[in-house]
């Protein structure tokens, strides 16, 4: 494992030697335009593991991506290698259909300090819910970002995250009802405190996630990567690609509905993924927006 084989990965090709916000920006954003937040071991037959070594050579070498442990625990360790003051976090996620946190905290987010400034830095949400930007970890203040406003709000020690979009515009108007468009405009997103955590106390949601009935992730197969201008995402067969801000004040969400011989060379072609076994693309409706 080392930083070089990395930033190779990520296209990453800028300065090392400052320990300072904009690089730190500049890594993460080639991190999330490059690592896609996917579940599709869970349906073509992979165990999904913790262990560093497992998630790097998955990441690194063999060109895939994670869900927010294995995003989230390469890119804390990439930080810590170069000397950021980073340490990792555990969030329980807002789930719409139930208006209702979870009760299990399956969230792992990275806290980066700073000059004395606390931020959050959370390369393993996806979809429309992932920053951009590390997000200064102050309550009450608007955080604008490309794909958004972002809010953090503190109460009783514990962070809330919720983030304001954008009106959309589906041209497929076939998809104006879906249940994979969010219908909000502010959603509440996960919340936490900042107990430091180890990677250690998640391996028990680890491995339920990825075997439960109950878990979202075993009813949606989901691969979804950041663009420059949006973000694209494969939900069971059916693509979805966001522009952000096309018009004023405006997204535009484009849908497609994939054959099944359509989906390996989507994933090829649109978010770089090559698996070695076969996926069985799976979209369960009711548990998922984007």
């Amino acid at each position: 494992m080392n930083l070089e084989e990395y930033f190779a990965r990520t296209g990453y090709k800028g300065s090392l030697e400052k320990q300072d916000l904009e690089t730190l920006t500049d890594i993460f954003q080639h991190h999330i335009r490059a690592v896609p937040f996917e579940n599709l071991s869970i349906h073509c037959g992979e165990k999904i593991t913790l262990e560093l070594e497992h998630v790097y050579n998955k990441i690194v070498r063999r060109r895939r991506g994670g869900w927010c442990m294995e995003n989230n625990q390469l890119l804390g360790w990439v930080l810590k290698c170069l000397g950021y003051d980073a340490s990792f976090l555990g969030a329980y996620v807002f789930n719409p259909h139930q208006n209702a946190y979870a009760t299990i905290m399956t969230h792992l987010l990275v806290k980066v300090v700073i000059d004395g400034k606390a931020y959050i830095v959370d390369g393993g949400f996806g979809v429309s819910y992932q920053m951009w930007q590390p997000m200064e970890l102050v309550s009450g203040k608007d955080q604008p970002q490309a794909p958004g406003v972002f809010r953090f709000t503190e109460k009783n020690a514990i962070w809330y995250l919720e983030k304001m979009r954008r009106k959309q515009y589906i041209p497929n108007q076939n998809f104006s009802n879906s249940d994979l468009l969010e219908k909000k405009e502010c959603r509440k997103v996960y919340m936490f405190n900042l107990e430091p955590r180890t990677v250690e106390e998640f391996h028990f949601q680890c491995t339920y996630l990825q075997t439960s009935p109950d878990s979202l992730f075993t009813k949606k197969s989901i691969c979804t990567l950041q663009t420059t201008d949006g973000f694209r995402a494969l939900i069971g067969c059916t693509l979805t690609e966001t522009t952000y801000n096309y018009k004023e004040n405006m997204d535009l969400v484009e849908f497609i509905t994939l054959e099944d011989e359509e989906v390996e060379k989507t994933l090829k072609e649109k978010f770089n993924i090559t698996l070695d076994r076969k996926l069985v693309p799976i979209n369960i409706k009711g548990f998922y927006t984007i």
